[in-house]
């Protein structure tokens, strides 16, 4: 289809179909480790790359293919990599683009196991300068002559940080380096990085791309060059989307747009609701006025995003509270889910940095956050008021 002509929820539903001699409606899900060939010529051309066609599942398979052509779509990109999910999606990035010397720089807000792969990197020689995201020029004084990469997260996670991409983009790019969005909170129903300039966007498609917390799943996106050499590391190390997985997450996209319409409405009233209730210190939402970044949010996204953040007096012990008094909203870690979740990031999704790097990024211990589904509204706030208000 000529993707050009079409509005972005109509590529959700319709960009990277592939039909059989049957002509199902619905995509087919194709369940094989491999495939046949008409003949030793025929076999020959598709592994040498000379014959386009499916091999073998792990890097070639007709229903990851039509997942990765519609979210690229989706985001603009000429090309989408599936990966086995989003922390394989980021570690294949950086595999792919990075050799021992080289130096990234990234916003110190990120998702924990997101900081944790980068330190890792120390072992194979990479450097890694973590530096205030919303601060231009932190990543400018963080360059150096052997920088490669620029990573960050926007809106962040948990803290709702907004980075400038199209400055952050325009940086690395004078730099000779690669700039990568993680793009999971706000999704390209929102938010579309490489219209800003950006090189790649790395997913989490577990979350709101799938929709329903059903399967696990990752993607990068970008142009055709870049993801070739994403796609060789991939091929060969095996880090790959199942097609069950994506035949899961192609539904999950034919809804993303209305689900994350009402989210983001239910969030802000939510956030909102938050700012009002006493003991609550702090509210981290982009759609709030209160928020740093409010600006560049209204600037660079069509919406606020589902998740909210928000901080309560007395630590650990009152927000443990809080998260222990919720009888509807599901306590558990993941997010982008149609059903509201709540998490302790201090104990659970940032639990395994140093506590040092936890106050860099403003962990604190009485934050928690809660990703907003398609509950009303009024049924989450009443959830929250039990422990808030008792």
């Amino acid at each position: 289809m000529s993707e050009a002509q079409y509005h972005p929820q109509t590529l959700a539903i319709r960009a990277g179909r592939e039909t059989s001699a049957f002509g199902e409606h619905s995509q087919a899900l194709f369940l094989t480790s491999s495939f046949t060939y008409a003949n030793a010529a025929e076999a020959a051309a598709m592994f040498s790359g000379e014959q386009d066609g499916y091999t073998y599942s792990r890097f070639t398979n007709p229903t990851v293919a039509a997942f990765q052509a519609r979210l690229a779509a989706l985001e603009g990109g000429e090309r989408a990599q599936a990966t086995a999910s989003g922390m394989a999606a980021i570690q294949a990035v950086m595999l792919t683009f990075l050799k021992s010397g080289d130096h990234v720089v990234a916003s110190q807000s990120l998702f924990g196991s997101t900081t944790n792969l980068l330190l890792g990197l120390a072992r194979f020689g990479v450097e890694v300068s973590f530096v205030e995201g919303a601060s231009l020029e932190a990543w400018r004084a963080a360059l150096r002559p052997s920088t490669r990469l620029f990573f960050l997260e926007t809106p962040s996670n948990p803290l709702t940080e907004i980075v400038d991409i199209a400055a952050v983009a325009a940086l690395a790019r004078e730099a000779g380096a690669l700039s990568v969005v993680d793009n999971c909170f706000c999704t390209p129903a929102l938010q579309r990085p490489l219209a800003l300039g950006a090189d790649l966007v790395v997913h989490s498609a577990t979350k709101s791309l799938d929709g329903h917390g059903r399967v696990l799943g990752g993607a990068v996106v970008g142009a055709d060059a870049l993801i070739e050499q994403v796609y060789l590391h991939v091929r060969t190390a095996g880090p790959t989307l199942s097609p069950f997985n994506a035949w899961v997450l192609l539904s999950g996209l034919e809804t993303l747009h209305v689900r994350m319409a009402q989210q983001c409405a239910s969030a802000l009233e939510l956030a909102r609701y938050l700012e009002t209730v006493p003991g609550v210190e702090r509210v981290y939402y982009p759609g709030l006025a209160s928020h740093p970044q409010h600006a560049l949010a209204a600037r660079q996204q069509s919406g606020g995003g589902a998740v909210v953040s928000f901080v309560v007096a007395g630590g650990r012990a009152a927000a443990w509270s809080v998260y222990d008094a919720c009888r509807l909203i599901s306590r558990t870690a993941n997010l982008g889910d149609v059903k509201t979740t709540i998490t302790h990031p201090a104990s659970t999704t940032h639990a395994r940095i140093s506590a040092e790097a936890r106050e860099k990024a403003g962990i604190v211990e009485g934050l928690l956050r809660v990703a907003v589904g398609l509950e009303h509204v009024d049924d989450l706030k009443g959830d929250l008021a039990r422990g808030l208000l008792k």
